[in-house]
Parts: C-alpha cells; structure tokens; sequence
C-alpha cells in the first residue's frame, strides 16, 4: 500500500522517464522507415558543402599551424581566467588584483619568450633573417 502512494505522488517522473524512452526510440528507429533504400556509388561517396572531396583525408600540415593552435589555446583559457577574476572583481579584492597582475605578468613573459623565438615569424624571409641573426650564417 504504501508503494502505491509513492508512485501516485511520482507520477510525474514516470511521465518523464516515458518521454524520454519514446523520444529515444522515435530518433533512433524514424529515420530507419523514412530514410532512403537505395546504394550506389555517388551515394556512397562523402559529401562536404556541395563540393567533392579531392586529395585523400591525410593533409601534412606546417608544424607552425600546431604551434600557433597552442598559442591560441593559451592565451584563449588566460582570456576565460580573465573574464571570471573579472566578474568576481569585488570578491577577490586587492589580493585577487595582485594574482591577476602576476598570472598577467607570467603570461607576458611567455608571449614576449615565444615572440623572440621566431614562433610568431610566418614569412620565410622572417625565418630567415630570425635564423641568421641567432646562428650567425
């Protein structure tokens, strides 16, 4: 008797999980009895933005492409640090500005490093005057 008054007072998660059930069934078996039956060769070939695909799936990439995804990566996550020490501005107070100043300070640094290392020279007469004023050729 009393498991009855409990699922009479949950009814409404009942509902939900039923929802959820016939929401998963309909997306994964609707598509199997509207979708196209039909094979052939063109069907079978990967489509992108109306264009045919060229080349293989293989691309060589410059090891300055990985380079700069890193920089962005960094500097973006240092961009959301920024913006939650900045929501949290009265909080944090003057100690919470002088952290903030230091990881700025600290990430300078790595800019100012990775800038005289050539890191952020894509021309290559860049390179190469980076390269002779370093190597002395």
């Amino acid at each position: 008797m009393h498991s009855l008054e409990a699922l009479a007072q949950n009814w409404s998660f009942g509902v939900f999980l039923g929802g959820i059930v016939f929401i998963v069934c309909a997306m994964l078996f609707i598509p199997v009895w509207l979708g196209g039956r039909s094979w052939g060769r063109a069907k079978n070939d990967p489509f992108e933005a109306g264009a045919r695909s060229v080349g293989g799936a293989r691309l060589r990439l410059s090891t300055k492409f990985y380079l700069v995804a890193m920089l962005f990566v960094i500097f973006d996550v240092e961009a959301l640090f920024l913006y939650a020490w900045a929501v949290a501005l009265r909080e944090a107070g003057w100690v919470g500005f002088f952290e903030a100043l230091i990881f700025i300070a600290v990430l300078m640094v790595g800019l100012v490093y990775v800038w005289r290392m050539g890191a952020l020279e894509w021309a290559p007469e860049g390179r190469r005057r980076f390269k002779a004023k370093h190597t002395g050729k």
